[in-house]
């Protein structure tokens, strides 16, 4: 009795020293189970499990894992099996020869499931793009998109998203994007056939940032204009497509439609995506600005971004002051930082803004100053400043952005005094639009929500059955009466 008990406790031991530390293979081989079992249940959630856990793995791939994987899942001297193998480094042959001992003692099936060849095929790409062999990667991606067009499968969409987005990817890396352009479009139209709309959603934001890659925003936008409009599946496809319509409609100078766009990508993107949220803030400040607006402090001392937006920041505030001179000088400061955020166009167009800020607050700390000191105080530095002032302060007037009129025989601006505005309608009109802020925000969350497949099926289902149980409780009620009357 005493050496069995001692028997048991050795491998409970044992054991528990396994499950505390499993390896990146069994992590792998779990995962592969999850996916085979959404397969053949068609439950797309357990792949989407599945992925979000290999991503979770990324930094943990070796040769060697992903080699064991390869031979535990696919069929070893199959066509997948030897292509996919090519592209992995024989380098750690020892610890590979290890996990593949390992593997080979629990005997496992071999599976022919398209899931788990897609998989594979992805697995193997991440591993290359983290190894910078960019030129294997494209040949992996491309062999594993020529392998997606025989597959007609919903619970493959999730996969073969990420497929797409990788297979983009390798080719932007290698400055070869504009080879895919064609591929991608008949990969969308055939997703657009197959009414795979996560495909379609992704294959449309990696079109998009294709032209707008090369700079093509009016094939962008046609493109986006005609595309077929569906409910959005994916909240970080959503947010990449609100980030591209956003800069579309800023060099379109439909500057309300791109803050609204840009600060809605910015407000729906995941924590965790920071470099995704500093390029929303970054053209969500500069269409502010175009606008007239002037962004918060907070925006810029948000966690982590300080440093990223720091040139917008300067940038702020020599808009705000008015200050033509210092708005050169950080334009020059931080030429570079701007030329790699492509945002030195739309900084251009922000030189007319800063001279529109200079004159509305020279109107209001003058009643009469002359169009001399006027073009003085902005700065100008053209051939005939005093006309220039006065064709700016002349538009300035027309637009309304000031409230004041130009008496040309003295060459003066005379300023009307500042009523109360509270008397005027720019309350309610604040009010207005914070009010339909919160409801486009309430809105937005009420779309958002998520339900169990077939729930009002099952309630209908329940409502039939409670509605029968009703009838038959009338019907028996109804011939016991019946009965009682014959006796």
């Amino acid at each position: 009795m005493t050496q069995d008990v001692e028997m048991k406790e050795q491998p409970a031991t044992s054991n528990s020293v396994t499950l505390t530390a499993p390896s990146t293979l069994q992590h792998l081989k779990e995962i592969a189970s999850l996916i085979e079992t959404g397969a053949y249940a068609r439950e797309v959630r357990r792949i989407v499990r599945a992925v979000r856990l290999t991503i979770a793995l990324r930094k943990k791939l070796k040769a060697s894992v992903i080699s064991a994987f390869l031979t535990h899942t696919l069929t070893p001297g199959s066509e997948v099996h030897s292509r996919l193998s090519s592209y992995i480094p024989k380098d750690d042959e020892h610890e590979m020869e290890v996990d593949t001992a390992t593997s080979a003692t629990q005997a496992p099936t071999k599976h022919s499931l398209p899931e788990l060849e897609i998989y594979s095929c992805l697995l193997v790409l991440i591993f290359l793009i983290d190894q910078k062999r960019y030129n294997e990667a494209k040949a992996c991606a491309s062999a594993g998109i020529g392998r997606l067009k025989n597959f007609n499968k919903r619970t493959l969409d999730v996969l073969t998203s990420r497929l797409y987005f990788y297979y983009s990817l390798s080719y932007e890396l290698t400055g070869d994007l504009a080879e895919i352009r064609g591929n991608l479009l008949a990969l969308h139209r055939i997703a657009t056939l197959r009414r795979d709309e996560l495909g379609q959603e992704t294959l449309l934001n990696l079109l998009l940032r294709n032209y707008l890659h090369y700079n093509l925003y009016d094939q962008a936008e046609k493109l986006r204009s005609k595309a077929p409009r569906f409910e959005a599946h994916s909240n970080q496809q959503f947010c990449r497509y609100l980030f591209y319509l956003g800069k579309i409609r800023t060099i379109q100078l439909e500057y309300t439609d791109a803050k609204e766009s840009l600060l809605q990508a910015a407000r729906k993107a995941p924590v965790a995506a920071l470099g995704f949220r500093v390029q929303c803030t970054k053209w969500a400040v500069i269409v502010r600005l175009l606008l007239g607006e002037i962004p918060e402090r907070t925006v810029f001392m948000q966690k982590g971004m300080e440093k990223a937006l720091r040139p917008y920041f300067e940038l702020t505030n020599a808009v705000r002051i008015g200050d033509l001179e210092l708005f050169r000088t950080v334009a020059e400061k931080f030429s570079s930082t701007f030329s790699s955020d492509r945002t030195n166009n739309l900084i251009v167009r922000l030189r007319h803004n800063v001279i529109r800020t200079g004159l509305r607050n020279i109107s209001i700390s003058y009643s009469r100053i002359s169009l001399a000191d006027v073009a003085k105080k902005l700065r100008l530095d053209s051939a005939n400043p005093v006309a220039d002032a006065e064709s700016i302060v002349a538009k300035a007037i027309r637009d309304g952005a000031i409230d004041a009129t130009l008496d040309h025989a003295n060459g003066w601006m005379v300023s009307k005094e500042t009523g109360d505005i509270y008397s005027t309608n720019e309350p309610q009109i604040a009010f207005n639009s914070r009010i339909a802020f919160c409801l486009n925000m309430h809105n937005e969350a009420v779309r958002a929500l998520r339900f169990p497949p077939n729930s009002h099926k099952e309630k209908e289902c329940a409502e039939k059955r409670r509605e029968r149980q009703q009838q038959e409780q009338e019907l028996a009620k109804h011939i016991a009466e019946e009965d009682d009357d014959e006796f």
